[in-house]
């Protein structure tokens, strides 16, 4: 099997296990993009994830106009269709949200944290093939939680739904270090980190990092965001100066 392959299969295997989870309120919608926009996700596993990765960068979940609407972890709908020249059809959750629609590709708002991160990648390395050539982008948890308008991030759940819900995202974090056997986990923020630091404990040799978040609802991402992640990158020995 080669790696793209075994990144498919994990994925499917993951959004089979979520989609069979449920949520009590106060949550009133839960979106899984690896379901109704898997072609554009399956596309981006099998043009980007083939071969091993110095570098697994792993952010929290997606963002309800980033991976939400384009099935890319931080997809900003402009990042993706410009830069990682990835696009394509994209349907509707099983239970759409009437405030928060997916709209796929023709999504007017774009994700901040999209934005910031990619854009750090395209500023670094200039073209997808250089950055993918050692780094590989994922999201710990697929699904999208809404509460009301407002979304709501998986560690804010009551810990009786979040135990099956990482024992699922552990399964599939620890799949992904299989097939692309990296020298580094990089945690985008701090929940991402300490996941990563919990599920990958027992894989041996494997060195795992933080850097900032580059959320606009963090003040500290708010001041130069770029410069900041580089320094982390660089001091951390992920880059080089």
């Amino acid at each position: 099997m080669t790696t793209a392959a075994a990144l498919v299969d994990a994925a499917h295997r993951l959004s089979h296990a979520v989609d069979r989870l449920r949520f009590a309120a106060p949550v009133t919608h839960v979106l899984n993009p690896l379901d109704y926009a898997w072609d554009v996700h399956r596309r981006y596993l099998e043009r980007y994830g083939d071969g091993r990765r110095r570098v697994l960068f792993v952010g929290m979940n997606p963002g309800p106009f980033g991976m939400a609407q384009t099935g890319v972890p931080f997809g900003e709908v402009a990042a993706v269709r410009d830069w990682l020249a990835l696009a394509g059809p994209v349907g509707q959750p099983r239970r759409p949200h009437p405030k928060r629609p997916v709209m796929g590709f023709d999504c007017p708002r774009a994700e901040v944290s999209g934005q910031r991160l990619w854009g750090l990648f395209r500023a670094r390395f200039g073209t997808p093939q250089a950055f993918f050539a050692g780094h590989f982008v994922a999201n710990y948890c697929p699904l999208v939680f809404f509460v009301g308008a407002r979304n709501l991030t998986p560690d804010k759940l009551p810990a009786a739904e979040q135990r099956p819900l990482l024992a699922a995202c552990d399964a599939h974090l620890r799949a992904l270090v299989d097939a692309l056997a990296p020298e580094w986990v990089v945690g985008v923020g701090q929940w991402a980190h300490a996941r990563a630091a919990a599920a990958l404990a027992d894989v041996r040799g494997l060195r795992i990092g933080r850097m900032l978040h580059p959320s606009p609802a963090s003040p500290a991402a708010n001041r130069g965001w770029a410069d900041a992640a580089t320094r982390q990158l660089v001091e951390l020995g992920v880059w080089r100066g």
